[in-house]
């Protein structure tokens, strides 16, 4: 039997071998060796230590977002973090604005993608529409996302606050706009590219969160048997909650019943598509109608546009509690022939549709 012991020292490995009865000693000098391991360790150490900076550098190091809204400043500085969806709307995606020059980085979905039919704006579509029209974005559950308009009057945020809203009910979480849009872009300056980008699909898998969303059942029957669970709050121009007029899809004007109206508008004090600081935003709060501790508040309009403006402010800017939009909204809810209030006269109504045909030659 052979048995075998190694020792280390600074300058040899010595080996103590005996066979067949007879004692052998070799000894091997390792000083070349050792020096060889320690060069060899030393570059190794130095070539991971490269390759840790090289990817330090490259990956850039990215901050959540700041809110719900970002200036142009802040998502100049987050651009390599973000998925910039440009929702500008033209008469096709081949001639829409964003094809004339965009953000860099940013995929074109035009507003009317996030939309229902003509006759029903409001309503939403399948969730396996959305799903597809989210994956083909290349956005996932976790991708910071900032959209954007326009941004050249109050109207128009309501497209960018309506697909916010949609993103967050299919379950987003890293959502923002860029406040005054294209307009505030463009002001500050902010660098155009007319490249196209293509976004990697994902395998993004819808998860509606139903405290977002007030449905019509769900309205009527609070109307019939609990009329104090939510404040049901008219997003529309003043003319459109007294029935003066009405939108052209709705089967006759009118607002909810016992709904309190607060127009879309106020938020805009002069008049832009950007939203004032957040001390005048919490100013304009005060003249919303009082709601009861514990109730739910309901935003709606027509067909859920201008509504998606004041849900935006009072839930993700100002962050009251039990915020909720009505998507189909006076559209959907008239045309199912439910009971409405400050509605006119057959003769007012007819009355009013001259005025409007009028108006319009």
């Amino acid at each position: 039997m052979t048995h075998i012991t190694v020792g280390w020292n600074d300058i040899a490995i010595v080996y103590f071998r005996r066979r067949d009865g007879v004692a052998t000693i070799a000894a091997m000098d390792t000083s070349n060796f050792l020096s060889r391991a320690r060069r060899t360790a030393a570059a190794f150490i130095a070539l991971a230590a490269w390759a840790l900076s090289q990817g330090a550098s490259a990956a850039p190091r990215c901050a959540p977002l700041p809110g719900a809204l970002v200036d142009a400043a802040q998502l100049r500085a987050l651009l390599p973090c973000v998925r910039v969806v440009d929702i500008r709307q033209g008469d096709d995606v081949a001639d829409a604005p964003w094809a004339a020059g965009h953000i860099p980085g940013a995929v074109a979905a035009p507003y009317a993608l996030w939309r229902g039919p003509a006759d029903d704006p409001g309503r939403l579509l399948d969730r396996a529409d959305f799903q597809a029209l989210v994956r083909s974005l290349g956005l996932t559950r976790d991708t910071p996302v900032v959209l954007v308009s326009a941004g050249d009057s109050p109207s128009d945020f309501g497209a960018p606050a309506r697909v916010y809203w949609t993103l967050k009910w299919l379950g987003l979480r890293q959502l923002a706009i860029l406040n005054g849009g294209m307009q505030a872009w463009s002001a500050a300056h902010g660098p155009l590219t007319g490249a196209s980008t293509v976004a990697t699909t994902s395998d993004f898998v819808a998860t509606p969160q139903a405290a977002l969303d007030a449905t019509r059942t769900q309205i009527a029957q609070w109307l019939a048997h609990e009329p104090g669970a939510a404040q049901l709050l008219d997003a529309r121009p003043r003319a459109f909650y007294l029935g003066q007029v009405k939108a052209p899809a709705a089967w006759q004007p009118g607002t909810l019943p016992g709904a309190q109206d607060f127009a879309f508008s106020h938020w805009f004090p002069d008049g832009s598509g950007t939203l004032p600081p957040l001390s005048e935003l919490q100013r304009i709060a005060h003249a919303l109608p009082p709601r009861a501790a514990g109730q739910r508040l309901v935003s709606f309009c027509n067909t859920g546009h201008w509504a998606a403006i004041n849900w935006f402010v009072l839930s993700e800017v100002l962050h009251q509690p039990d915020v909720a939009l009505y998507p189909e909204s006076m559209v959907g809810w008239s045309r199912a022939h439910e009971p409405m209030a400050h509605v006119p006269s057959r003769a007012a109504q007819l009355w009013g549709q001259l005025q409007q045909g009028w108006k319009s030659l």
